[in-house]
């Protein structure tokens, strides 16, 4: 057994004791269903700030993001601006869902949409939705964890193997401790995310030999590349064009990412924060003070320079270690005529392609971890643990969001509502047990599908969009209008998904049509339908029902009248960040700073769309802070909000529903 093999097992020896010791403490603290659910509202604020980034940023961050941007370049990197879209989701609901919450004594989203909506059917919607965004996303985390173990021990653990049995801990800290010590153990996994990405950043970077070196094999990358944007731009330097009128969107000339193919993906990943399990995140803290620090701080700056930056050279440096056949073939032809080799070197020692391997680009972060092997045995263990916690992360508040709402609004609301505290805590961890066994074999057996699963899994979440516009700020929106809207908005991303069509053989379109994300098409349903019934369906009672939530929230989280003129500003700062840091605007970026085909002209050393990349990050931060702070829609309300009863489960409706 080789010294970094053991480093490996003593690294997650230590991290497990460490997950253990939280699920054993959070245990004895819950002694109520509030408690286990949601920590008893009582998540300090840093606590939250740390745990809600690490449930954001999952292992597909760690391990899937760099692979991506190797395969597609840059047009894919834009992808790391979820960094900022997935916290705005959380920025115009969190603080709202929060006050909600507190008021009427909200334990899961099921709890508030059927109070608000007086509808048991959008509980069981809520649940379904959870249901078929935690399963799947889940089996992806953790079989990305068996696949990381089997790597890096040399085939030791088959993948299924590992994928089991580091799922085992899991299980025991989540279904223990609750909420509370998924919390407290995320903090570490926040951390480690963080720093493991960036330390694989720099050891890719210090073997391609440093920024200039970067740049000039891009540029070398690009000149060779044969897969040519429309306007003839190579494709891992330049997008492929506004929109593409194709059958599907993977079959576009020069590469899937169009401006609008990036929008509507932003629009998928969006979903992790709009699922309903980050509802129940909102209702586990004291207030809302820590919204805006991890939202804006946390994610869009920190999380967001990390994904800019280091994914990127992950990705892109990759090509020059030894990860791209066609570069090692220019490299050996340029020293058969006697000429340097330039910025290759053949590191990683693949000898082919790496993605006519088995696991294609999900090899590049465990190869460029083992590179450290003989170096630093010690930091391939830490590094392993590193993308453990990040893939664990998501996986853990999942599980237990999931089983939390498979008691409260299965069991408790429609067998027992009489259910003792005790029986519900026994349910949440016969829950965590039952979605984690589900995951687990979506993922030995989906092996192919997987990446589609999670794919649906997201957009699954981001069809909660119009029923939080509803509860958080759009009164008109009825109860029939967003009802009919979601079951929309799921079949519609179910049709323009791969594994949809396979299910229901239709052909006459494929996997993202014209170039648009199914969680756009997804949008377009329900939005669009949830909108026309809504008008078609009002009536008093159902309005005065739904005001008196809006009334409240107007009260306690409207603006006040000094900064009611700014509203335009922002939503014109808002439009324009989306339209050209991540929508159609986008292709601007292939050239502004600089001729794709030329690196002599590129500005700063770099392709154009990196630089755009980070112009656009730094304002989107900007435009966060704006939104957070200055228009306080993720600070503490000014008036203090009075709760009218502790927990919902205990009553049959709330005050404001009770007529």
């Amino acid at each position: 057994m080789s010294a970094a093999v053991v480093w490996l097992f003593v690294f997650v020896l230590l991290y497990w004791v460490y997950c253990i010791y939280w699920g054993v403490k959070g245990a004895r603290t819950a002694r109520t269903a509030s408690d286990y659910f949601i920590a008893g509202r009582s998540i300090p604020l840093w606590v939250f700030v740390l745990a809600a980034t690490a449930t954001s940023f999952s292992g597909w961050t760690f391990v899937g993001h760099p692979g991506l941007v190797y395969r597609d370049g840059f047009q894919y990197a834009y992808a790391s601006f979820y960094a900022i879209t997935i916290p705005f989701t959380g920025l115009i609901f969190l603080k709202r869902q929060w006050m909600l919450g507190k008021r009427f004594g909200y334990v899961t989203p099921g709890e508030m949409y059927a109070d608000y909506f007086r509808s048991d059917l959008m509980r069981l919607l809520t649940v379904l939705v959870a249901l078929i965004f935690s399963v799947p996303y889940l089996g992806v985390q953790l079989r990305a964890s068996g696949f990381l173990f089997n790597v890096l021990t040399n085939d030791l653990f088959p993948v299924w193997l590992g994928m089991w049995l580091l799922s085992l801990v899991v299980i025991i800290y989540v279904a223990s401790g609750g909420l509370r010590a998924v919390a407290y153990v995320d903090t570490v996994q926040c951390v480690l995310l963080a720093v493991g990405i960036v330390a694989v950043g720099l050891i890719t970077l210090g073997y391609v030999g440093g920024f200039g070196a970067l740049n000039e094999g891009i540029a070398k990358l690009a000149e060779i590349d044969t897969k040519r944007t429309p306007a003839g731009y190579s494709h891992y330097i330049a997008i492929p064009g506004v929109i593409q009128f194709v059958k599907s969107g993977p079959n576009a000339v020069g590469g899937a990412w169009t401006g609008i193919m990036i929008l509507t993906y932003m629009f998928a990943l969006m979903g992790i924060q709009s699922a309903p399990a980050f509802s129940m995140w909102s209702f586990s803290n004291r207030n809302p003070r820590p919204f805006a620090p991890q939202q804006v701080w946390a994610s869009s700056c920190g999380i967001g320079f990390i994904l800019i930056v280091f994914t990127a050279i992950q990705g892109m440096g990759a090509h020059l270690l030894g990860a791209d056949k066609a570069m090692l073939d220019a490299a050996q032809a340029a020293q058969a005529a006697g000429q340097p080799a330039g910025v290759v070197n053949d590191v990683l020692q693949l000898g082919r392609d790496i993605m006519e391997m088995p696991g294609k680009q999900g090899f590049l972060v465990p190869v460029l971890i083992r590179l450290m092997s003989d170096v630093a045995p010690w930091l391939v263990g830490l590094l392993a643990v590193c993308a453990l916690a990040a893939m664990q992360s998501t996986g853990a508040a999942y599980m237990s969001t999931a089983a939390g709402m498979l008691t409260r609004d299965l069991y408790k609301r429609f067998i027992n509502p009489d259910a003792s505290h005790e029986s519900q805590k026994l349910l949440g961890r016969v829950g965590v047990v039952v979605i984690t066994v589900l995951a687990l074999i979506v993922a030995t057996t989906s092996r192919d599908a997987l990446v589609l699963l999670g794919g649906l899994a997201v957009a699954y979440g981001f069809q909660m969009w119009p029923a939080l516009i509803a509860t958080c700020w759009w009164p008109w929106l009825t109860r029939q209008g967003v009802t009919v809207g979601l079951v929309a908005g799921i079949v519609a991303v179910t049709l323009t998904e791969s594994i949809g069509q396979q299910w229901f053989g239709i052909t006459a379109w494929g996997r993202w049509p014209l170039t648009i994300h199914s969680a756009g098409w997804g949008l377009i349903f329900n939005l669009g339908l949830a909108i026309l019934i809504s008008f078609a369906t009002q009536s008093r009672e159902g309005t005065e029902h739904r005001m008196r939530f809006h009334s409240f929230l107007k009260e306690h989280a409207g603006l006040p009248e000094s900064k009611k003129p700014l509203i335009p500003w922002a939503w014109g700062i808002t439009i324009a960040w989306f339209f050209f840091g991540i929508g159609p605007g986008a292709v601007v970026g292939n050239t502004i700073f600089g001729n794709p085909n030329d690196a002599a002209t590129w500005l700063f050393g770099m392709p154009s769309i990196w630089a755009w990349h980070i112009l656009w990050w730094a304002l989107g931060v900007g435009m966060m802070w704006f939104l957070g702070y200055k228009m306080q829609m993720s600070t503490v309300p000014e008036q203090e909000v009075v709760a009218l009863v502790e927990d919902i489960g205990d009553v049959k409706v709330s005050e404001a529903a009770s007529d």
